[in-house]
């Protein structure tokens, strides 16, 4: 197996994206132990930046960590995130129909700043943390309780980290979410929610792709 560290970030976050990566390639098998010392022996790297991201990976749903076991890779395939993409794009985009008239001015404002945020970075995971923010506050004002419990297993359930994944996601990403800002400050609820639905799509037919 040919494991690369990229550029950015930390070193935990560069093992991280790495691990990440091959897991959803399918370089480690569901149910395969990750053994530290051999990772960090692969990665040239202290088990220190290896314990921290297998934990971080737990919480993505692509690890579990078991007593004596270590970490077990679980088992995530191409139907899997066909479907959290596709219920994602249908119930986000029934979520920011509710949301975006109920959207404060100072809630416009801080959609304008991690718009610029995202847009003035290069670093992935700066990138990832103001994408969720972002997603977040679209929906923000939704009053369907459900509807928001139901989105929050769904981002749970997979990693965000789409950009680490996908070259040039940075980019298109930033286009769509210009034009959905667009219609938030337009008013215009079903234009947004629309572009909502097919910016999730579009992501998650590429990370598919990607993966096949």
């Amino acid at each position: 197996m040919n494991l690369k560290l990229e550029d950015k970030n930390t070193l935990h976050l560069k093992v991280c994206n790495v691990l990440r990566k091959a897991i959803l390639q399918g370089d480690f098998e569901p149910g395969q132990r990750l053994i530290q010392s051999e990772l960090a022996d692969s990665l040239g790297v202290s088990r220190m930046p290896i314990r921290e991201s297998l934990r971080k990976l737990e919480s993505e749903g692509l690890v579990k960590l078991e007593p004596h076991r270590g970490a077990i890779v679980k088992a995530m395939n191409v139907e899997d995130i066909e479907e959290i993409y596709h219920l994602r794009a249908c119930l986000e985009k029934l979520a920011v129909e509710q949301s975006v008239p109920h959207l404060t001015a100072g809630d416009i404002s801080e959609l304008k700043r991690l718009m610029e945020e995202m847009e003035g970075t290069e670093d992935p995971e700066v990138f990832v943390q103001a994408n969720i923010s972002y997603h977040h506050l679209l929906i923000k004002r939704c009053n369907w309780n459900r509807l928001l419990s139901f989105i929050e297993t769904l981002w749970n359930g997979f990693p965000q980290q789409t950009p680490t994944l996908l070259p040039g996601q940075m980019d298109l990403s930033n286009q769509e979410h210009q034009q959905i800002l667009d219609a938030v400050n337009e008013k215009d609820e079903s234009k947004a929610a629309v572009l909502v639905s097919e910016h999730i799509k579009r992501t998650g037919e590429a990370l598919v792709n990607s993966l096949g």
